[in-house]
């Protein structure tokens, strides 16, 4: 399907900002397991992110930014504009008939590169992609070749070749000298850099800049690390302006899904337990921002709801290209919206979440019951049937009835709206979406 794709896409005149004939440049930034409440863009004054915080300044930050549940799901949407029910095969896999964010952009003559954690090489039940693949070049961990180890000592695979690395080197600077590097050599021509970061994934480890690198303290080491992932935004936004490349590029920060479960933050006067793997806010809610000030307006702040589909298509937009008539994407480009213009805003997202359909129990939220919603600002409802009022109770633990005529008009949208999309996934065998369905759901709380 890929070698049938080459060629469909055809470069347009990028934005006429940029005064260039070149389109604009895609840092593309993906932390791992890390909410909107880790950042002081967001209100934190607990966490240090003064670089995400101007990053947020001098660009567009978004409020309704929503993941899936966990890293994988979050990644096929990501790469492929997809949800997760056309195309979500099995934990660990992208399926190799996918037509992806990264052949959009090679194939616009793009020079390409990915750095950090891969998990998308496939696994015992389905086929996935080798590491790297459609990219020029790539370094990587989690690739199937390399081992557990991703901060110190780690295991890394770069262009096929598993790296030698000391004691004391850690994994994030490598991939980050990567990126840069990269940056460097390609700084004349338009490039796209995919950086799905190792931080702030467990283990939760000291950092380089840590005062105690013996540390124990899982709170402290992973407060450290999210400033740490902040140290590294810094790095990627002095080498473009030192390039003279920050008018140039469209820079996206976000996160893969919300915090670890065993993770307080403070934010608002309130206290939010993190809910990795659970599709309840503390497990989705991510941060979002844009910063291009070649292109768009900094200082602002949006309430669109954007799905983790949405990102291919902006992008494409965002660089002046189109997408081959043979993909229908489900996202929807934002990119007017960055602009300054009306757009289309989502009035609703839908979320498949099924992340290992082949476990032998479906009792926690890693391997979590299939599961579908719709959900708008405010209102979230279950293809179960259980509606949530998200302002009042976004632990969603005292599901709505239908006594009152607005929640009952709530969910007649709501409704409408999952019964657009399939029922189950279309990629997952039958039976395992059965034997799903006759588990017991997990406490999420």
């Amino acid at each position: 399907m890929r070698l049938l794709l080459v060629g469909l896409l055809a470069l347009v005149p990028a934005i006429t900002s940029l005064g260039a004939e070149r389109p604009p440049n895609v840092v593309l930034v993906m932390a791992d397991d890390v909410g909107y409440e880790c950042f002081g863009a967001y209100g934190s004054r607990q966490y240090s992110t003064p670089r995400i915080n101007k990053l947020a300044d001098g660009g567009v930050r978004f409020t309704n930014c929503f993941s899936t549940p966990l890293c994988t799901p979050s990644r096929v949407a990501l790469m492929t504009g997809m949800s997760n029910v056309r195309n979500y095969a099995d934990f660990g896999a992208l399926l190799p008939d996918q037509y992806t964010i990264t052949d959009l952009f090679r194939e616009a003559g793009y020079a390409t590169a990915v750095a950090g954690k891969w998990q998308l090489q496939g696994s015992q039940h389905a086929p996935g992609v080798p590491p790297g693949d459609g990219f020029d070049t790539y370094c990587l961990w989690n690739t199937g070749n390399t081992g557990r180890r991703r901060f110190w000592n780690p295991s890394i695979e770069c262009d096929g070749e598993i790296i030698d690395v000391a004691e004391d080197d850690y994994g994030p600077d490598i991939f980050t000298d990567f990126l840069l590097e990269f940056i460097d050599a390609n700084q004349d021509q338009p490039f796209f850099a995919y950086f799905p970061m190792a931080l702030v994934h467990s283990p939760f480890l000291p950092t380089p800049h840590s005062s105690d690198r013996s540390s124990k303290d899982e709170q402290r080491n992973f407060e450290d690390m999210v400033a740490y992932t902040d140290f590294i935004v810094g790095r990627l936004q002095d080498r473009l302006e030192s390039l003279g490349l920050l008018r140039k590029t469209v820079f996206v920060f976000t996160s893969d899904n919300g915090t670890h479960h065993t993770l307080t933050s403070q934010l608002g006067g309130a206290s939010i337990l993190g809910d990795k793997g659970a599709p309840t806010d503390a497990g989705t809610h991510v941060p979002l921002v844009v910063n291009a000030p070649g292109l768009i307006k900094g200082g602002r702040v949006l309430d669109d709801l954007i799905d983790f589909a949405d990102f291919l298509p902006t992008l494409a937009e965002a660089a002046g290209l189109g997408l081959p008539k043979t993909i229908e994407p489900d996202g929807v480009s934002f990119w007017p919206r960055l602009l300054g213009q009306p757009g289309q805003p989502r009035e609703w997202l839908y979320t498949y979440y099924f992340p290992r359909p082949f476990a032998e129990e479906f009792a926690t939220p890693y391997t979590n019951p299939e599961v579908a919603y719709v959900r708008d600002k405010r209102y979230k409802l279950y293809r179960s049937g259980e509606l949530f009022d998200l302002r009042t109770d976004p632990d969603e633990t005292s599901p709505l009835d239908d006594s009152g005529s607005e929640s009952k008009a709530v969910r007649d949208k709501l409704q409408t709206a999952l019964d657009s999309m399939p029922a189950t996934g279309e990629r997952i065998p039958p039976e395992r979406g059965e034997a799903s369905r006759t588990a017991a759901r997990p406490r999420w709380r």
